[in-house]
């Protein structure tokens, strides 16, 4: 299947202002695109991208005065198939975790295991572990939190999820991946397009959303606290260990949001009887 997607995001600033943004898909998704992938300033400020510690590609530039808008728009090819699910996928001893995952195990800015770890175990100690523990917490953290824009807040720690009980998709994300860290399963942060693509579409904006991986049985593993059901068509942009290293933007200075607009949404396929030229014309019209 194809899916267009892209965003259009305007700043507003008076003074230049430094800014890093990670509003590219993540490279293990170029593979996919059919159309190019381009970040997009105006006015056409310098800009240059550069991988960071986690494989992710992030954007440099300075907000002018009078502000910028960034802008995408592509196509890219799905599988059209649902989070893959793995039951019995085995939770791996710390000693028999390779180097470069227990970073995944430890307390991070948004995600305070020390604060949770005796709650997690109260809750899930009794579950047998791997596949069957994970979902139970994400169990929780979908019916622990109730969610809204309204209740949005950067500065919301996993902790403060699971006491006020409100949040976005972010939030939910936190709380069950500090969970799983918790009963010594490594998760990380993920952030990207979610489009109602095989789901019943919701009436509210569309947004780029949160959810996260689990290493079980020696591979990532999808999973989604907020709408708890497998999903088609995530194209992830960025992961590490929560939202500080997936920040779409980070302005050092003054730089206000003034529009925010995301877009993804399944390509309608073309008639196989059409002919190869009506095919390559249905597309061109998405671009």
């Amino acid at each position: 299947m194809l899916i267009r997607a892209g965003y259009d995001i305007a700043f507003a600033a008076t003074a230049p202002t430094p800014m890093m943004a990670m509003l590219s898909i993540h490279p293990s998704r170029n593979k996919d695109l059919k159309t190019p992938h381009r970040l997009l300033a105006s006015p056409d400020v310098p800009t240059y991208d550069y991988v960071d510690a986690f494989g992710n590609t992030c954007t440099r530039l300075t907000v002018p005065a009078g502000g910028v808008t960034l802008s995408c728009d592509f196509i890219i090819e799905d599988s059209g198939i649902p989070d893959i699910q793995s039951p019995h996928a085995i939770q791996h001893p710390i000693e028999e975790l390779p180097d470069d995952i227990l970073i995944y195990l430890l307390g991070s800015r948004y995600c305070e295991t020390d604060r949770l770890s005796d709650t997690a175990w109260s809750l899930f100690g009794h579950i047998p572990a791997g596949w069957q523990r994970v979902l139970a917490i994400v169990d929780f953290a979908h019916n622990r939190i109730k969610f809204g824009y309204q209740d949005a807040r950067p500065s919301r720690t996993a902790w403060d999820a699971h006491q006020e009980q409100v949040g976005v998709c972010r939030d939910f994300a936190h709380l069950a991946i500090t969970l799983c860290r918790c009963m010594n399963i490594p998760a990380r942060y993920c952030t990207g397009y979610l489009g109602d693509i095989g789901v019943e579409p919701i009436d509210a904006a569309m947004d780029f959303s949160a959810w996260f991986d689990v290493y079980l049985g020696g591979e990532w593993h999808t999973f989604d606290a907020r709408h708890n059901q497998p999903r088609i068509g995530r194209i992830l942009m960025a992961r590490g260990r929560d939202a500080t290293d997936t920040a779409l933007t980070t302005a050092f200075g003054p730089a206000v949001l003034s529009r925010f607009e995301v877009h993804t949404d399944e390509v309608p396929e073309v008639n196989p009887a059409m002919g190869a030229t009506a095919a390559t014309g249905a597309a061109e019209q998405y671009i």
